[in-house]
């Protein structure tokens, strides 16, 4: 951990505080429902095209952080999302179709540009350990913030919870202004890109790379069932909230406790592998819920999606970064990072309507997709080893 830099750290302590408050979207369908008094449906609508936005902000910011420079574009994010959720509870209703995805957008970018940010300033043999470190602190303020939301909620009002989240983003963007050194000049930027391929050619240089960003997609949208379709499963099975609440918990603390320590253990094994049989076990814990829905059966699936998480999420970031051309570092961290959240529009539309249609065919088509994508990423890994070894691009060990 000697070869995590200063600046990661200081930027993990800002970005835990900043999750701490970060919980408006996790409340975002109750204050809906509630306090603005919309139904499931409208309210559905105006939270799906905020995850749009997300989508769209976690694709587009590192092309931003490229052109721009990444503190800009995570201070200037930063303060669009801040000032627009401090603004949203005093909106018309309408208004939310903008203004919220707006938001949302905004904070896709600062999540682009904080991965960029700690692949640019960690050595290419510590990346796995840099991204742990930045990935704890947001799990562990994202651990925090949800229970001290509903205690604010439940004292005061869901409004309150926009504010707070506002107030502590712009409060994180001063930090960051502090803490992060300037970005590079133009001149400089435009010198490292100079005679450099772009982006498309970059990646058919590195087909290991398309293998592994549709894998996750795949990934993410069968990892996310976990908090759209399960949840519906248990409790058609008699199975109540306690459960429920109970398998969150087994995965916030066990990732808190061994995602880090594995980051290191396992630095110096080729990452795709890695990778894969992380996709394999996320594919294996929805297997395990083929026999019905049995307690024991949950626990076991939320054993394996949790180690599945832990061996796939940290490599795959590391990956992506080392495979970058530097004046592309940005943008591929920004692909990475769309495809990583894409289930959280994609899982429950697509989980939502098989289990409606066929309720007994989810899981094992969760379980084949699943397996299907660490397959796949297993197989990338040999033709990826070999050009590593024969220096080609695309090079990072696999």
């Amino acid at each position: 951990m000697r070869q995590v830099p200063r600046t990661v750290w200081l930027l993990s302590a800002g970005i835990f505080a900043n999750m701490v408050v970060s919980f408006t979207f996790v409340y975002l369908f109750v204050y809906l429902t509630g306090e603005r008094g919309l139904g499931v449906a409208s309210a559905g609508l105006v939270a799906g095209v905020g995850g749009v936005g997300l989508i769209a902000g976690n694709f587009t910011g590192g092309w931003f952080g490229d052109h721009v420079g990444h503190r800009r574009t995570l201070l200037a994010a930063s303060v669009v999302s801040g000032l627009g959720l401090l603004t949203l509870t005093a909106l018309p209703t309408p208004a939310l179709l903008v203004v919220l995805p707006l938001c949302q957008y905004a904070a896709g970018a600062v999540r682009a540009a904080n991965s960029t940010l700690v692949a640019a300033a960690v050595p290419p043999g510590a990346r796995r350990q840099g991204i742990a470190v930045m990935r704890f602190a947001g799990n562990a303020g994202f651990t925090v913030g949800p229970p001290l939301g509903a205690l604010v909620a439940a004292r005061f009002s869901y409004g309150w919870l926009f504010v707070a989240d506002g107030v502590g983003t712009l409060l994180f963007a001063a930090y960051a202004a502090k803490v992060l050194k300037a970005d590079p000049s133009p001149a400089e930027r435009a010198a490292v890109a100079a005679g450099g391929p772009g982006v498309w050619r970059s990646l058919r240089d590195r087909p290991a790379l398309l293998v592994l960003l549709p894998a996750i997609v795949l990934i993410d949208t069968v990892y996310r069932q976990q908090y759209s379709t399960l949840p519906v499963f248990l409790a058609d099975h008699g199975i109540g909230t306690g459960t429920y609440g109970a398998l969150m918990a087994i995965n916030g603390g066990v990732i808190l406790c061994l995602e880090l320590p594995a980051a290191v253990a396992l630095r110096h094994r080729a990452p795709l592998r890695i990778v894969g049989g992380g996709l394999l076990l996320v594919g294996l814990g929805y297997a395990a819920l083929l026999p019905g829905a049995f307690r024991w059966a949950a626990v076991a699936m939320m054993v394996l999606l949790t180690a599945g998480e832990i061996l796939y999420k940290t490599p795959a970031t590391a990956y992506v970064a080392d495979c970058a051309p530097g004046h592309l570092q940005g943008r591929f961290q920004s692909l990475y990072a769309g495809a990583s959240v894409s289930g959280t529009v994609l899982a429950p539309v697509l989980g939502g309507a098989v289990y409606q249609a066929a309720p007994g065919l989810l899981w094992p088509l969760c379980a084949g997709l699943g397996l299907l994508a660490g397959t796949a990423v297993l197989l990338a890994a040999a033709p990826a080893r070999g050009r590593s070894r024969a220096g080609l691009p695309g090079g990072a060990a696999a």
